[in-house]
This record gives structure tokens, sequence and C-alpha cells, in this order.
């Protein structure tokens, strides 16, 4: 019986030094309910701008941070920095920290911050390829980069700030509130015989999914926020996450309009419709150039579902209470 108020003492302190640790902060991210294993990820997001923010969309095998275990994520990580110009295309792999990266940086002809864009990520047992407004910006064909990645995983969006200064730019608080805007995403099926992507489904945030999606609400090591629930929420049709300052969280404005929202889908399509399509546009974007480690953001990280675009989740509170409790259960039996 000792050994069990041991447990539940422990438990009790790391409540309380979550609590205590609460930043200053709060961002957003939500994740899928189910995870798939390849596919054609299409959304039409319009991004922060701000220097130490990170708008993105990401693929997770979830409890990828725990431990040893091998972590496995596909990125588009987009920078709030230099006027929201430069994104980044990145592998995370392995079991060792910090983990293996493939990061790649990429600088867009205009701001990914005024208006919408296109991006899509396809993800295949042969290769990935990153899209942005039709245009195949990134390939990884073959390799263990490709062949590594053989389990499910989670779809997430979040607008998070990491405290590398070297990689997101300085932080300067005095930009919030900020936010990231997501029109649709639509997934579709990867289909290993025929070699083609089909079927799947589109959300176009009508309204919150809960049988699609949950919102996260905890961080991690090297995020300068939380995650908050209320900075996740459906608005006229889009979906919004915020990066707020802790009293004034959630978004009470008007998302901007996508115009048009049509065109810069059907051009997407058209280049990657079939896990055959060319990669003869790859060299269209202004530049593709190896950007700074993120090992950072995977190293150090603590037990729960979350990471990516960013590391690993925390345990929610209530989660360690019932954890306490089914301890002292399994004791009186």
């Amino acid at each position: 019986m000792r050994s069990i108020f041991v447990v539940l003492l422990a438990l009790g302190a790391s409540l309380v030094t979550s609590v205590a640790s609460a930043k200053t902060y709060k961002g957003a991210e939500i994740y899928s309910n189910q995870s798939y294993l390849y596919g054609r990820y299409e959304m039409r997001m319009q991004v922060a701008k701000a220097s130490g923010v990170l708008s993105t969309f990401f693929t997770y095998k979830n409890g990828s941070e725990i431990g040893s275990t091998f972590w496995e994520e596909i990125d588009i990580e987009i920078f709030g920095k230099n006027n929201a110009t430069q994104w980044q295309s990145n592998v995370i792999l392995g079991s060792s920290r910090p983990t293996i990266h493939t990061e790649q940086l990429h600088t867009a002809p205009q701001s990914l911050a005024d208006a919408y864009h296109t991006y899509v990520l396809e993800w295949t047992p042969d290769y990935l390829a990153w899209f942005v407004d039709g245009v195949e910006v990134r390939r990884i064909t073959g390799t263990s980069t490709v062949t590594s990645l053989t389990n499910a995983q989670s779809l997430r969006f979040n607008i998070w700030s990491s405290e590398s200064v070297e990689w997101v730019g300085a932080w300067d608080d005095s930009v919030l509130p900020v936010y990231q805007f997501v029109n649709y995403i639509d997934y579709k099926t990867y289909n290993a015989t025929t070699k083609s992507f089909e079927g799947g489904w589109r959300d176009d945030f009508d309204t919150f999914d809960t049988s699609r999606w949950s919102k996260a609400n905890w961080s991690f090591d090297m995020n300068r926020v939380d995650f908050a629930p209320e900075n996740a929420l459906v608005k006229n049709g889009v979906l919004v996450l915020a990066l707020t300052k802790e009293n004034a969280m959630g978004y009470a404005g008007t998302p901007p309009t996508d115009e048009p929202a049509s065109s810069s889908s059907a051009s997407s399509v058209a280049v990657s419709s079939t896990a055959a399509s060319s990669s003869a546009a790859s060299s269209a974007m202004a530049s593709s150039t190896t950007a700074s480690s993120k090992a950072a953001s995977s190293t150090a990280t603590t037990g729960g579902n979350s990471g990516g675009g960013g590391g690993g989740g925390l345990f929610s509170l209530w989660g360690l209470l019932a954890l306490g409790g089914l301890l002292l259960a399994g004791r009186r039996k």
C-alpha cells in the first residue's frame, strides 16, 4: 500500500508542476482521430506573418515522442519570419535522439500570409512529394527516408512558436494575436495496384467535426506556447488556429475570404493526380536549400499523443489522475 501512496504522491507533484509551468502564450493544434497510411493531402491555407511563429500541416505517428520509439513524421512548416515567404519540407525518423532530419528550405515568390495557397503532400511507398499552388517543389524517391515510413499517421495542423531564434527568428509578442486559416483539407487514399489516388474524404470546416478531429491541450520542449482548445475553432467555413496571449484566447474576427478557391486547387490536382506525376516542375520555385537542424524540437520530449511540426506532447492532467486511480484499483484487488 505504501508504494501506491508513493505513486499517487508523485502523480500529485507532477500535476502541480504541470499547472505551475503553464505558459504565457497560447497556440492551437488539431489532430485527426484516425491515422492514415499513404495518401494525397491537399489543403488551402493562409498562414501567420510574424517572426518566431510557425504555421504547419504534418503527419505524425502517434507516440513517436515516447522514449526510444521509432519516430515517423512528414512536415509542411511555414515560417512567419521574412514576410512569410519561406517554408520547410521535412521528414523526421529514427529511434535515437536527436532524430534524423531531411529538411529543405523553400522560398515562395510572394508572401504566403497575404492570401490562401494550396499545399499538397503526396505519400506513397515509393516517393514523397510536396507541391505549392500546383508546382512540385520537392520529391524524394526511394531511399530509406521513404521506405522507413511504414506506419499509419495522424493528420495535424498547428500554430506555435519555437524558442530557437536561429530557426524561426526573433520573438516579439507585440504582433499578437496572429492566425492560421484553413479553408479545407482534401484526403485521397492511395491505390497500390493502380498507383493512383482515389476516394477519401474532404472537410470544408463548415463545422468542427469532433468525429474526425480533436484539439490538443499540451506543449513540448522548445515550444513557447501551450496548445489551448479555445484557440482552435471554426468560423464562416474556415478553421481558425490562433496564437495569443493567455488572457486573450479565441477569435472574434471574420476569416479572410479565399479568392479564388477553385482555380489553384484544380491546378494542383492536375499536376499531382497520379503517383507517376512528373517532377520536372521542381525547379520552378525560387530556391530550395538545406535548412538548419530542428533537433532541439525533437529532443527531451515527454509522453503524450502529440508531436511534430514540433516535438512531443504532454499527458493531460486528467490522464495522470486516471492513471493514479487505475493503480489504486489494481492494488485493492
